[in-house]
């Protein structure tokens, strides 16, 4: 039994599973700018994001998750989005919502999100939050 304190003292760590850790690694380090802490090959990449641990677990026969797996929540998502696409970066176009020229849709709350896709398939995002 979890005791009243529960889990939100503790620290989360994040998985995503990628095909190919040569394809995945240089996108998720250079690209995003994420920093790698470890190659633990042949079973993940460790990434830092900020204090929360990244691992991207390699299993080149798993599908990519359908649905956003992870997202960033970001203060200024216009540049953010065009920065990452000066990186190379492709935002996702849906035709079932409204999105400005970048890509970028705000939701009924004000929230803005725009996606993207990772080297592996799997949907990131990046948002802000309304004020």
């Amino acid at each position: 039994m979890i005791s009243t304190a529960g889990l939100a003292q503790f620290p989360i760590v994040a998985f995503v599973t990628i095909h190919d850790p040569e394809r995945a690694k240089p996108f998720y380090r250079d690209v995003l700018g994420l920093k790698l802490i470890g190659e633990e090959l042949p079973y993940a990449l460790v990434f830092d994001c900020n204090g929360t641990m990244l691992r991207l677990a390699i299993d080149p026969e798993s599908p990519p998750i359908r649905g956003t797996v992870l997202c960033w929540r970001v203060t200024n998502i216009e540049q953010t989005v065009r920065q990452l696409n000066q990186a190379g970066v492709l935002f996702e176009r849906w035709g079932f919502m409204v999105q400005d020229e970048l890509g970028i849709w705000t939701t009924p709350t004000g929230a803005k999100v725009a996606w993207f896709k990772d080297s592996e398939g799997n949907l990131l995002s990046v948002s802000q939050m309304p004020q």
